[in-house]
């Protein structure tokens, strides 16, 4: 395991107590008056856990929980429960888990992408047998096809950096999200074709962002500047990022075995590529060096 496990550790667990520190007040009592024992592993280690699965090369977290926690990784993980049991407790640090991805967040930096991809949970053939996400999950048309699951929404800063996102089913449109995802953010953003949309770009214009996308073949062509131009051909930026969430880590598959552990997959995957090293990013120091080429053609 490469991943720095102490630091990563420390940063989830100092989180961990500020979080709870602060919220204990507000948490109702629960009206089944049932016992709340502590759990023999902190809510901090089973986050940590999760997130270095991620990390890892590990197909499946069975495996990883076997082979690293309970018996390699041992000793940063004396208390580990076993697989079984962990299992049935780990969304118990969702809530937290969630709260440390926000706080993670990018800064804002006034030149932004925008995406989304699909998280396919069963193949389609499987569909009518499917019970875990049903009713839940949404069968819809993407660029690869048709699908059935949920849509990861995605915006990034040009540092690589996740700035906010969102899960929706399959079926929901790309641009229905977008003015929640963007409502705090100025500047500039690029999307792809499937953002096209004169009332969205008026709408984002009013909170002083502005939208690009490339036209299809029966637009009329857009003025843009020459960053823009520059800003916009560098989408693909986001397509990478997002292609690193599906193949190094493990976003994506068709294993789950409850709503709540693959929200908790979801989150733990988002996690661990905030603590990634080195993001795809966009270079802007010298927007001039990049753009007098282009300025004198």
């Amino acid at each position: 395991m490469l991943a720095p496990v102490e630091e990563i550790f420390c940063d989830i667990d100092d989180f961990c107590k500020d979080f709870f520190q602060k919220e204990s007040v507000h948490i109702l009592p629960n009206p089944l008056r049932q016992r709340d024992r502590s759990s023999q592993m902190s809510l901090s280690e089973i986050a940590t856990i999760n997130v270095l699965f991620q990390m890892s090369h590990y197909r499946t977290f069975k495996d990883f929980y076997q082979d690293c926690i309970l018996r390699s990784m041992n000793s940063y993980f004396p208390d580990a429960l076993s697989y079984t049991r962990f299992v049935a407790i780990q969304a118990s640090a969702l809530c937290m888990l969630s709260a440390y991805l926000i706080s993670k967040a990018g800064e804002h930096t006034g030149l932004y992408y925008a995406d989304s991809t699909t998280l396919t949970v069963c193949h389609n053939k499987r569909i009518h047998k499917h019970q875990v996400f049903k009713n839940i999950a949404a069968r819809s048309k993407s660029t690869m096809g048709w699908f059935f699951g949920f849509k990861l929404h995605l915006v990034i800063n040009h540092k690589g950096e996740l700035i906010t996102f969102c899960l929706t089913k399959g079926n929901v449109d790309d641009r229905k999200v977008i003015p929640q995802l963007m409502k705090n953010l100025k500047g500039l953003a690029a999307a792809d074709k499937g953002y096209i949309s004169e009332s969205l770009a008026t709408q984002l214009q009013q909170h002083e962002l502005k939208l690009i996308t490339k036209v299809r073949s029966n637009m009329k062509k857009k003025i843009y500047s020459a960053f823009e131009k520059f800003f916009l051909k560098r989408r693909g930026i986001i397509e990478t990022i997002i292609d690193q969430l599906k193949n190094l880590y493990h976003i994506e598959h068709s294993r789950h075995r409850s709503p709540i552990n693959f929200l908790m997959n979801t989150i733990s995957a988002l996690v661990a590529y905030s603590w990634r090293p080195n993001k795809p990013s966009l270079k802007t120091i010298n927007h001039q060096a990049i753009l007098c080429p282009v300025i004198q053609n």
